[in-house]
């Protein structure tokens, strides 16, 4: 043979000892590998820096330099930001760094989506229910009364018709006047307690972006000086709602004097056309009385500042308001339909062998009931719609006026803790209120 065989460690099979050569291939066997606790040779690496212990930020020289890239194999470099100059600090082999906003309260200090609305909206009732219940109730405390008077008499038996029959035809129209008058002056006290409880449940929903709790006395005391531009604002809407109703009848003679036979065509048109309108103002509208609030601003002031506002976002609006006015008309029916099919078993099945009598009381107290659990589950509704018009709101400014920055600036001084969030924005910046957020990267330097 002319190879001399393997003999010893190294034949067949065997394992050469470390540091040997293979008679094979020639090749160098690795250094033995490092004992417990010791830095491995292979490399010479720093041991890179423990982790920060919970709850314990970063410190600054742990964060990576904006402008030195890790090449490949080299180890990461580390230092402090450099203030004042461009781009973000870079994660290694250049990812950029993600940092979720914070979120202090109901919803995070961005601009937020619908999901996160709805959510916000809820939350915000849940950590207020002494304020935004209470006002709820009183919202609706009005037309409960007035549906409570209107069933307790149709359920009594009671009927106007044997009253009609002895009165003149002058008397009648005087009758018919007076109804009219006193729904018109309901309806005129409706929308200004709406506006009023809209504009005040504004504060519990700012204050709550914080974490803020608000109770009933407070949200009172700190909108009780808007209290009068709120009433402007209500007289405003309903001028204007009045006048473009005016103006409507005054069409609709013109056309019927003109046009004769087809009237009835153009009337149609002329319905469908008051509607769309009525609509398109009352969501450019929207967050008025919430502008009149927060930022304590008049009521022309507030109705510029919502047109301002709803600029370019009217459809967006449009869908939020049809959401959430579909999603609390479900749920309420679906929490007064039971009460109702259980008050009409009682009154059919229980009581029915007590006479008229007994079944115009059980009727009088089952509708009685039903017309509490009915304001409570309204008021809850109103709660959340109001809530959910306050957020959006919030969000329209933090998409226009970079509230969301504004506020991460107050959690960082906890400045205001007794006050409004988002109502002196610019005393909180240093920078004018309003200004336009870039549709990319970070925020300008102030």
């Amino acid at each position: 043979m002319s190879e001399q065989e393997p003999t010893g460690p190294q034949q067949w099979g065997g394992r050469p000892q470390w540091g040997q050569q293979h008679p094979w291939g020639n090749q160098q066997q690795p250094a033995p590998p490092p004992q417990w606790g010791e830095q491995p040779q292979w490399g010479n690496q720093r041991r890179p820096a423990p982790p920060p212990q919970w709850g314990v930020p970063p410190l600054p020289d742990q964060q990576p330099r904006w402008d030195q890239q890790p090449q490949w194999g080299q180890q990461t470099q580390w230092g402090p930001r450099i203030p004042g100059q461009p781009g973000h600090p870079q994660a290694p082999y250049g990812q950029p760094r993600y940092v979720a906003p914070p979120k202090p309260g109901i919803v995070p200090l961005r601009p937020l989506m619908l999901g996160e609305i709805l959510d916000g909206a809820f939350q915000t009732v849940r950590r207020n229910p002494a304020a935004m219940l209470g006002a709820g109730v009183i919202a609706q405390a009005l037309g409960s009364v007035v549906s409570a008077l209107a069933q307790t008499g149709v359920v009594s038996g009671w009927s106007p018709s044997g009253w009609l029959e002895g009165i003149s035809p002058s008397q009648a129209v005087a009758l018919g006047l007076g109804i009219a008058g006193v729904g018109f002056v309901l309806m005129l006290l409706s929308v200004l307690i709406s506006v009023i409880v809209q504009g005040a449940m504004a504060v519990p929903v700012a204050r709550s972006l914080l974490n803020r709790r608000t109770g009933f006395r407070q949200m009172w005391s700190l909108s009780r000086s808007r209290m009068g531009a709120l009433l402007g604002l209500a007289g405003l809407l309903i001028l204007g709602v009045a006048a473009v109703v005016a103006l409507s009848v005054l069409v609709t003679m013109a056309l019927v004097a003109a046009l004769g036979r087809s009237a009835p065509v153009a009337l149609v048109l002329l319905f469908f056309g008051l509607v769309v309108v009525l609509v398109w103002l009352a969501v450019r509208f929207l967050v008025a009385p919430a502008a009149i609030v927060v930022e304590e601003l008049g009521p022309f002031a507030g109705l510029r500042r919502s047109w301002q506002l709803t600029g370019g976002n009217w459809w967006r609006l449009l869908g939020i308001s049809l959401v959430v006015g579909l999603l609390v008309g479900v749920l309420s029916q679906i929490v007064l339909l039971p009460v109702k099919l259980l008050g009409n078993a009682l009154g059919f099945t229980v009581f029915s062998q007590g006479g008229d009598g007994a079944d115009h009381t059980v009727g009088v107290a089952v509708a009685l009931v039903s017309t509490v659990v009915t304001a409570l589950v309204a008021a809850v509704g109103f709660a959340f719609q109001t809530s959910t018009m306050a957020l959006v709101y919030l969000d329209l400014r933090m998409r226009k006026d970079g509230l969301d920055l504004s506020l991460m600036r107050q959690l960082e001084t906890g400045s205001d803790p007794d006050g409004v969030p988002g109502r002196a924005p610019a005393a909180i910046l240093g920078a004018p209120a309003v200004w336009q957020r870039p549709p990319y990267g970070p925020p300008p330097v102030r």
